[in-house]
C-alpha cells in the first residue's frame, strides 16, 4: 500500500465517489469509487515500478521497493491487476464514461512511462483530473459532459497537485537529468505555481456556481507556499477536497 501512493489514492477516489452521489448516481456511486480506486492504485503501482532504478540510485529508503522491503515484480504484477480490474469496474457506468477513464488512466501512464521528465509534464495532470467530473456525468441515465468551467477547475486543480507533488524530490531529480516542468522551475517557485493553480481553481468554481463559498478553500493556500514540501503537498490534498466540499455545500451538482 505504501508503493500505491495512498493519499492521493483515498483523497481522489473519496471526491470522485462524493462527485457521484451528488451528481444523482445513487448507488452507482459505489462502481465510480471502485474505478477510481483501481485506477489510481495502477498509476501509484505502476509509478513505483517503473521508478525503481531511479529511487535506488537517489538513495529513497522512503519508497519500499529502492529500501527492499518489497519485490519490484510484486509491485509491477499489483499494476496490471489493478489496471485490469479498472476496465470492467469502469464499463459498470457505460462504455462513454469507460473509455473516457481509460483516457485519463492512459494520460496517467504516459506521464509515468516518460512524460514527466520533459517540459510537457503537466499536461497528463491536467488532463486526467479533467476527466473526472466527465466519469462521473457521463455515466448519468441521462448523459452529457459536465461543464467546461468544472472541467477546468480540475484540470486547474491537478496541475497545482503536479507542482506540489513533485517539490520534495526536485533536487534529487535534477541530480538525475529528470526535469520536467517543476524542476526547471525549482523548489520555491514550484511552490508558488502550485498555491497559483490551486487558487484559479477555486476561484473557476466560484465563477461557475456564481457564489464566493468556494474561495474559502483559498485561506489555506499561502501555506503552500511557506509549509516545507512534503507538508505542502498534503495541504494541496486538503485544499483539494476543500474546493469540491464547498462547492458540493453551496449546492453545485454535475447532474446537469
Amino acid at each position: 500500500m505504501r508503493c500505491s501512493h495512498p493519499e492521493p489514492v483515498v483523497a481522489i477516489t473519496v471526491l470522485a465517489g462524493a462527485l457521484a452521489l451528488t451528481a444523482g448516481r445513487g448507488a452507482g456511486s459505489a462502481w465510480v469509487a471502485l474505478a477510481i480506486f483501481a485506477g489510481q492504485l495502477f498509476v501509484g503501482w505502476s509509478n513505483d515500478y517503473l521508478d525503481r532504478n531511479r529511487d535506488r540510485e537517489a538513495g529513497r529508503r522512503d519508497k519500499p521497493i529502492a529500501s527492499d522491503a518489497i519485490a519490484g515484480r510484486t509491485v509491477g504484477l499489483a499494476a496490471i491487476v489493478a489496471l485490469v480490474l479498472a476496465v470492467p469496474l469502469s464499463l459498470a457506468s457505460g462504455v462513454a464514461a469507460a473509455l473516457v477513464h481509460l483516457a485519463a488512466l492512459a494520460s496517467a501512464a504516459a506521464y509515468n512511462l516518460g512524460l514527466k521528465r520533459t517540459l510537457l509534464s503537466a499536461l497528463p495532470y491536467a488532463f486526467s483530473f479533467s476527466l473526472v467530473p466527465a466519469f462521473v456525468t457521463l455515466g448519468l441515465a441521462r448523459s452529457h459532459w459536465p461543464p467546461l468551467w468544472v472541467m477546468l477547475a480540475a484540470a486547474l486543480i491537478g496541475v497545482g497537485g503536479h507542482f506540489a507533488q513533485s517539490r520534495p524530490d526536485i533536487s534529487s531529480d535534477r541530480r538525475q537529468g529528470a526535469i520536467g516542468l517543476p524542476q526547471l522551475a525549482g523548489e520555491r517557485a514550484s511552490g508558488v505555481i502550485a498555491a497559483v493553480m490551486l487558487a484559479l481553481g477555486a476561484a473557476v468554481i466560484a465563477a461557475g456556481a456564481r457564489s464566493v463559498i468556494p474561495l474559502v478553500a483559498v485561506l489555506p493556500v499561502p501555506l503552500v507556499v511557506l509549509a516545507r514540501p512534503a507538508v505542502a503537498y498534503r495541504l494541496t490534498l486538503v485544499i483539494a477536497g476543500l474546493t469540491v466540499a464547498a462547492f458540493l455545500i453551496n449546492g453545485g451538482s454535475l447532474a446537469g
